[in-house]
């Protein structure tokens, strides 16, 4: 039990950026970046990150600010490049931005690649995640289904974020086949959960004026405060549809509250990305600030897919499941 307790401890330093968990391959040492890095999603990605840099035995990080603050990821993209790692995953909060500081650790010899949202316009070697239009396209067509062709909905999402833009486009195409349901109002969170709180709670005060029928919610933080208000109202008839898989959310389906949420894979994200990291260490690909992307002939991917699924009531305890088998928690 003592030494669980110090693996745990020191795995908790690694994730948070607090001690370089160095060792094999000659020193190495990768940072992974991303905002709000203490959610349950970013965890599932530093748990990935983990495990890969432990098989690997190299030197593993991850910093970023606790809260959705793109300026303060910028300074943490500074800060790694000025340590010079052997490479960078990071996540895009805003690519305005953040496409400098990408650019930058090219210039320097730094491989980047970007993970969950992408900065396609830096020069950055490919992006690694969920293919966004698709996860939108699986919702707005399990939303369609929900309320029957017909409804007023309510989007949760942040504007800035590309993936996000992605998800909302796939979203408005798997509609365009029910022209009687209506994006009636595109609400930006701001990266704060209390804003999709108090903004649910007004539209349900006025509800008489305008009914809402369901609520997109385009990123994690959404989907269980708009849950808590409706059943802390005690409001039923209401369509839910989340993003991501934490706790929380999970169990607001099982409680039958949240219709259907769309799963991603941080933790393969994360773990891919360290492994691409290390290969591209050792078997560098030459130029950094190639145009990777259109050669016919290049050594590096455009896009790595990890996948996407709709979990809802039915798949929802073996969902749970798998991730305690994997995660233990």
């Amino acid at each position: 039990m003592k030494t669980r307790i110090l693996f745990l401890v020191v795995l908790f330093a690694c994730l948070s950026g607090l001690l370089s968990c160095a060792g094999g391959h000659s020193g190495e040492t990768y940072v992974l970046i991303s905002t709000n890095i203490k959610v349950p999603y970013w965890q599932s990605a530093g748990a990935g990150w983990a495990h890969a840099g432990s098989q690997l035995k190299v030197g593993f990080a991850f910093n970023g600010p606790d809260t959705y603050d793109p300026a303060a990821e910028r300074d943490a993209l500074a800060a790694a490049v000025a340590k010079k790692p052997d490479g960078i995953l990071i996540s895009v909060a805003d690519p305005n931005v953040i496409k400098d500081g990408i650019d930058n650790a090219i210039a320097a010899g730094i491989p980047v690649i970007t993970m969950d949202s992408d900065a396609p316009a830096s020069k950055r070697l490919f992006f690694i995640g969920t293919n966004n239009y698709q996860a939108g396209v699986s919702g707005g067509t399990r939303l369609a289904q929900e309320l029957k062709g017909k409804g007023t909905v309510v989007v949760f999402t942040m504007p800035s974020q590309p993936n996000l833009k992605e998800r909302l486009h796939g979203y408005k195409d798997a509609l365009e086949a029910s022209p009687q349901i209506k994006l009636a109002h595109i609400v930006d969170v701001q990266g704060d959960p209390r804003i999709a709180f108090d903004t649910t709670t007004q539209y349900l005060a006025n509800d008489k004026k305008e009914h809402i029928d369901a609520f997109i919610c385009l990123e994690a933080l959404a989907g269980k405060e708009v849950a808590t208000v409706l059943s802390n109202n005690g409001i039923k008839g209401r369509t839910i549809i989340a993003m991501d898989t934490d706790p929380d959310t999970l169990q607001w389906i099982q409680k039958g509250v949240i219709a259907a949420t769309i799963s991603q894979k941080p933790y393969t994200m994360a773990y891919v990305g360290l492994q691409m990291l290390d290969e591209l260490h050792h078997q560098s690909p030459g130029k950094l600030d190639s145009d990777w992307a259109h050669e016919s002939f290049s050594p590096v991917p455009a896009f790595v897919d990890t996948g996407s699924a709709v979990v809802d009531k039915s798949n929802v305890d073996a969902f749970v499941s798998a991730t305690k088998s994997v995660t233990g928690q």
